[in-house]
């Protein structure tokens, strides 16, 4: 069997090498990189590779410069210059007639030159688009959704993609533009301009003798559990400790197909009895941008493991924001202080895990696949529930995303559990369960009155959260003293004591009164066919399905969702690895109706529920209704699924993937 096999491994790891540079084309040389500095060539998933002097930037590619370091890159033909900041992430995107700098985080110096250019320049953020006929000039995003561009010379142009709006900058200017869709143009101050980043110190008391090689962000689910993190990797959005510690890897990668069907597999690493994380970086609190400094130890003892997370929130001005340290008048702050509390390893006949859950993935990941509650935090902070047990030949696990939405409707679960046949005939058989009671707990609510804060005109009050007329007096509310009442709730110029027809808003949206849930069920079978040293191999069939009930809000306009379900069969799927380096599954899925595979995945917090606006009414749409607006219950759908993951040495890290669906 191995005789047999070994030759087209060896042809899909040549094919894989030479497809990744298929599309390389060469647009800018790396003329500086000091520190750390790494390179994502297009159609990889991690950045693995280090910038050196004179390396090529290909069209696709992305880099990264990490806490200490900078970078410089000279694009070919126009020999315009960027420099790269620390704590910066983007990738080169180049079309016939545009260069684009796709920036997700970062600050980068921008001296583009107008004289021999013979395409258009823009930077593009998740929120704006600077467009430059050539200029000099500064972007600094934030990834919570900040946007500044700061110009030196000549003039651009920047456009909020959220609202449309646009707004010149020219020498001495600045404009700023959010998430919300607010653009404003103002003067800039001397000091707002970046230093430039040859002339500032790499911050050398903390910075390595010598550039590590990052190691892939691929674990396992059982080692999941409290794995010590470095500090700030992006240094704007601090990491979780559990996350690997590493340079340049994606955020939290889901579990490759080995992990998911060995998840035991592999020596266990001693965990140190303590360590220390360091986050610096911004985040948004109640509106405000604010600096972040935390320290997140690490400690663990026997079986027991703590994480904590102790931050500080500085603003412009100095001022430490002293909500989050408040115990003494509210002592369930002290909660928020622990970022997960762990018992026992998956592996073991009995664990559980408190707080942070990364990578949750169930069975061979046709419902939910590489699962994180971590994605909007620190904004948002979830607390979720993980535990297990393995008796036998009998396993079981049981999650909860969040207990604090059980006061909001209900909260995102899962169930599963498995049975291998013995040693001797390891088939195994493994039924999942996923629920997600009430998805509009997914909308935000500070003051907790049950009325989402897009729809409360008082989102800090529990007491008020109507203003018709929008002059910041409430509407009439029961059980409200009237002298805090609005005379002319609905804003017509009479007293609403003289008017006859005085039209108020509605009561809005609730929580309390409005549920819309998901649920999913599966059953899972597979077997090893054989596994050694060198290679193994297994085969397994799962069948998922998923129920969206029909639901109405009150009013019958702000959510109206029609019943959808749908089913997915995947039959056979093969899952084989070769030296433990190269990762291959092909499986040949059926799709019928309203199902989409893995639809519990990594970022489902952010779009598990969204707000649109359109004049004056705002809708809800849950995921489901944005994934299937244009599909109908009667879809159906089939063909073949593949992927292919190759790890060379954690020093090069190819990902490929094919699908044929009809």
């Amino acid at each position: 069997m191995r005789k047999n096999l070994a030759p087209y491994y060896l042809v899909f790891i040549l094919a894989i090498t030479n497809g990744s540079h298929l599309l390389a084309e060469p647009i800018a040389h790396i003329v500086k990189a000091e520190g750390i500095v790494y390179l994502k060539r297009l159609g990889m998933e991690t950045f693995l590779e280090k910038a050196e002097v004179g390396s090529a930037v290909n069209n696709g590619d992305a880099i990264k410069v990490g806490e200490y370091g900078y970078a410089a890159v000279i694009f070919i033909g126009d020999r315009s210059v960027i420099k790269i900041k620390r704590d910066s992430q983007f990738q080169f995107m180049d079309t016939k007639n545009t260069r684009s700098l796709n920036i997700e985080f970062g600050t980068v110096l921008n001296k583009i030159e107008s004289d021999i250019r013979s395409k258009s320049f823009r930077i593009k953020t998740p929120v704006s688009v600077a467009s430059v006929k050539g200029t000099e000039f500064a972007a600094k995003v934030d990834p919570i959704g900040v946007d500044q561009f700061i110009g030196k010379e000549g003039r651009f142009e920047v456009m909020n993609t959220i609202s449309g709006e646009t707004v010149n900058v020219g020498p001495g200017q600045k404009a700023v533009s959010n998430a919300t869709g607010n653009l404003m143009q103002a003067p800039a101050a001397p000091n707002e301009y970046p230093q430039d980043p040859e002339t500032e110190p790499l911050r050398d008391e903390g910075l390595p003798s010598e550039r590590e090689t990052p190691k892939s962000s691929i674990e396992s689910p059982g080692s999941q559990q409290g794995a010590p993190s470095k500090s700030g990797e992006t240094g704007q959005q601090p990491e979780s400790p559990s996350l690997p510690p590493e340079e340049g890897a994606k955020l939290s990668e889901t579990p490759s197909s080995e992990s998911i069907s060995k998840p035991d597999s592999g020596p266990k690493v001693p965990k140190k009895p303590f360590s220390m994380g360091l986050g610096i970086g911004s985040a948004t609190l109640d509106g405000v941008l604010y600096n972040q400094l935390a320290l997140r130890p690490e400690i663990n003892l026997w079986k027991i493991g703590i994480g904590l997370d102790l931050v500080v929130y500085i603003d412009n001005e100095g001022n430490v924001r002293t909500e989050e340290w408040d115990i003494e008048n509210d002592p369930s702050l002290l909660l928020d202080k622990v970022l997960y509390i762990r018992y026992g390893e998956k592996s073991d006949p009995l664990w559980v895990k408190y707080g942070s859950i990364e990578g949750m993935t169930l069975g061979y990941g046709g419902l939910m696949q590489g699962y994180s509650n971590m994605m909007e935090f620190p904004t948002v902070r979830r607390v979720g529930v993980n535990t297990g047990f393995n008796i036998g030949p009998v396993g079981g696990e049981f999650f909860l995303a969040n207990i604090k939405d059980y006061s909001r409707g209900g909260t995102l679960l899962g169930l599963r559990a498995a049975y291998t046949v013995s040693e001797g005939f390891p088939l195994s058989v493994g039924i999942n369960f996923v629920s997600d009671v009430n998805m509009f707990s997914g909308l935000k609510d500070r003051d907790d009155d049950s009325y989402p804060d897009i729809f409360d005109d008082f989102p800090d009050s529990t007491s008020i959260w109507n203003d018709t007329d929008g002059d910041f007096f409430p509407d009439p509310h029961e059980g409200l003293d009237s002298s805090r009442w609005d005379i002319d709730a609905d804003g017509d110029n009479i007293v609403d004591t003289s008017d006859e027809d005085v039209a108020l808003k509605a009561t809005p949206f609730s929580l309390q009164d409005n549920k819309a849930g998901v649920t999913g069920w599966a059953i899972d079978i597979g077997y090893p066919i054989f596994s050694n040293s060198i290679i193994d191999l297994s085969v397994y069939a799962e069948f998922n399905s998923l129920s969206f009930p029909a639901a109405v809000s009150e009013d019958s306009t702000t959510f109206n969702r029609p019943d959808r379900s749908g089913t997915g069969l995947s039959i056979p799927g093969i899952r084989s690895s070769l030296f433990g380096l190269l990762h291959l599954s092909m499986e040949y899925r059926i799709i019928n109706g309203s199902y989409l595979p893995q639809f519990f995945d990594q970022a489902y917090d952010l779009n598990r529920v969204i707000s649109l606006s359109q004049g004056t009414e705002t809708t809800i749409w849950t995921k489901d209704m944005s994934v299937f607006a244009d599909s109908s219950n009667k879809w159906s759908s089939s063909g073949l699924f593949g992927s292919a993951n190759m790890n060379l040495l954690n020093l090069a890290n190819f990902i490929a993937s094919y699908a044929r669906m009809t």
